[in-house]
Formats: structure tokens, C-alpha cells, sequence
């Protein structure tokens, strides 16, 4: 295997970072001591630039490749953020659907609509004339408690690592 390049990152499955190598977790590093990893990459993943520049943070993060998103014209730049870990939809996100009322047709066993359905009767159930009541907006209306939900690929961890030695890459 060939000698890495200052500032290459790698996945690594082992809990700590070769000597060499730094966790990438955000972590400010001295400018003063990592000068040539500072010259590749500023402080596009933060720090102040005079004394600290910060490694990139991959912790609850995927990698995304810079440029331009070829469907949807988004620009992604070095060093952004974004994404979600939780989402709230709205109902305009959702789907057209339907929620069906459902019955049974036997005999009704009790008298509370709770955690029941509707049951045959032998009275009439139903008039011609116009309605003068409504059922309960519960009955067939939204659900829902418009939380957010988990938004998260399924995942396995490992470590991101960056060399902070290394050969210096050239740009021929």
C-alpha cells in the first residue's frame, strides 16, 4: 500500500487512530503543529485561523462529494453541512390516502365505541333525511401527533481518520 496523502481520510474499524492519523470528530488542532494539513484545508470545518483549524466532524455524519447535484442543480461545497436526523412531515407531505371505516357483522358486545368497531344491529341505522349530528372528528379524521420521526439510513459505524502526515498532494 502506498503512503497516504496529508489530509486523505479513510474509514477505519479500529477504536482509536494510527499514530499519524487523527479521529475526525471536529477536534481543533495548533496551526502551528500542522501546518501543511492546515494549508490543504483552512478552516472549512472551523477553528480561527490564526492559532486552531478544526479536523472535518463525521460524528453522526456521511460523506457527500462536493459540486453540483445533477437532479436537482443543489451545489454542495467543501466543508458544508446538512441533513437531518429527525423530520416532522405535514400532512401535505403525505400521500393521498384513505382511512376506512371498518365493522363487524356480528352482533355488538359492548357499549363503549372505545377500542371497537362498528357492529350489526337489528334497529335501522340509518335515515334518508338530512343529517343533524356528526360523529366525533376522532372517528375517521387525521391521526397522528405531528412528532418528529427517526430520519436516519441504517448504518454501521466505523471511524473516519485523517492523515496529518504523509506526502504533500500536488496539484499536477
Amino acid at each position: 500500500m502506498m503512503e497516504q496523502y496529508i489530509g486523505e481520510i479513510r474509514m477505519f474499524g479500529g477504536s482509536y487512530a494510527p499514530v499519524g492519523w487523527a479521529i475526525c470528530n471536529g477536534q481543533k488542532l495548533a496551526i502551528s503543529q500542522n501546518e501543511a494539513l492546515f494549508s490543504l484545508i483552512g478552516t472549512k470545518y472551523g477553528g480561527d485561523g490564526r492559532k486552531t483549524f478544526a479536523l472535518p466532524d463525521f460524528q453522526g455524519r456521511i460523506p457527500l462529494h462536493q459540486g453540483k447535484n445533477s437532479l436537482t442543480g443543489t451545489y454542495y461545497s467543501l466543508g458544508q453541512k446538512g441533513g437531518e436526523e429527525l423530520a416532522t412531515l405535514s400532512i401535505q407531505q403525505l400521500p393521498r390516502h384513505n382511512h376506512q371505516a371498518l365493522s363487524v357483522s356480528s352482533d355488538g358486545s359492548t357499549k363503549s365505541p372505545e377500542n371497537a368497531f362498528w357492529a350489526h344491529s337489528p334497529y335501522k341505522q340509518y335515515a334518508a333525511s338530512p343529517p343533524d349530528s356528526s360523529m366525533h372528528p376522532d372517528t375517521i379524521s387525521s391521526a397522528g401527533e405531528n412528532l418528529p420521526h427517526e430520519n436516519v439510513m441504517p448504518y454501521l459505524v466505523v471511524n473516519y481518520i485523517i492523515s496529518l502526515t504523509g506526502i504533500y498532494p500536488s496539484r499536477s
